[in-house]
């Protein structure tokens, strides 16, 4: 079971050649493969001010994880608790908060991100 950081979600929604080729497997044939609702909101913020320039809205986004069988994770406060508990290798919220989710549901994160293996949390590039 897997955990898509939102980069990597907007690459293969994209069908980007940035997205790694064992990511890319990895997505298309995994069971079970989710998007953080942390991941929508940071899209939703990153649109809002400029940052990210992207030719979905969020709910377009949502129908196609659902058509591509990718799962929405909720935060939890279980989530919220773990986060708080996280040494703070990572500056960033939305990382920090995918790491939470990650370690609570047992999760391997597909990312590029430099910084997350430095949790004590499977991922996979």
């Amino acid at each position: 079971m897997y955990l898509i950081d939102t980069h990597a979600l907007l690459w293969y929604l994209r069908d980007s050649e940035e997205l790694s080729d064992v990511a890319k497997k990895t997505i298309d044939n995994a069971e079970n493969v989710f998007a953080s609702i942390a991941s929508l909101w940071e899209i939703a913020i990153k649109r809002n001010i400029g940052k990210l320039d992207l030719d979905f809205s969020i709910k377009q986004i949502e129908n196609l994880c659902a058509e591509k069988q990718i799962s929405i994770l909720p935060i939890t406060a279980e989530h919220l608790d773990a986060l708080e508990s996280l040494p703070n290798h990572h500056k960033d919220p939305f990382d920090r908060l995918i790491v939470a989710q990650a370690k609570c549901e047992n999760l391997a994160i597909i990312t590029r991100d430099a910084i997350i293996p430095k949790y004590d949390v499977k991922t996979v590039w």
